[in-house]
């Protein structure tokens, strides 16, 4: 083989250039840091279910509340929810800048909640 010691060198160029987002990440995914609710209320659903879900669960909760006039949620503990952004989540949750933004700018997630729902500034923030 005439060129071998090339073909075996471009390889490993390109295993390292393929690998290297790996090699540079230097401990992974950093969950950012989201000022929760002052007020130790409960949610809708678990923390983990909400941190995994709450996106498909918003999506089918706009499906049923504007398709299908089911205006309530039954949570997996049984408990009933109305099926609201604005009045249930957003009661607890109402500074999107240090809640929803920060979780979302940090993985470049651009949600289109606020095309249609007033955007909560938090209460006493400007």
């Amino acid at each position: 083989m005439y060129n071998g010691k090339f073909i075996i060198a471009a390889a490993l160029v390109v295993l390292v250039l393929f690998t290297s987002p790996f090699w540079l990440s230097k401990g992974g995914y950093k969950r950012p840091d989201l000022q929760l609710p002052a007020n130790e209320k409960e949610c809708v659903e678990t923390v983990d279910f909400m941190r995994a879900e709450h996106m498909q669960m918003l999506n089918e909760w706009r499906d049923q509340a504007l398709r299908s006039e089911n205006r309530v949620y039954v949570a997996l503990n049984g408990k009933k929810w109305e099926i609201s952004l604005q009045n249930t989540c957003l009661k607890c949750h109402n500074n999107t800048e240090k809640f929803c933004d920060a979780c979302h700018v940090s993985n470049s997630v651009y949600p289109y909640c606020w095309t249609c729902h007033i955007e909560p500034k938090g209460k006493g923030d400007k």
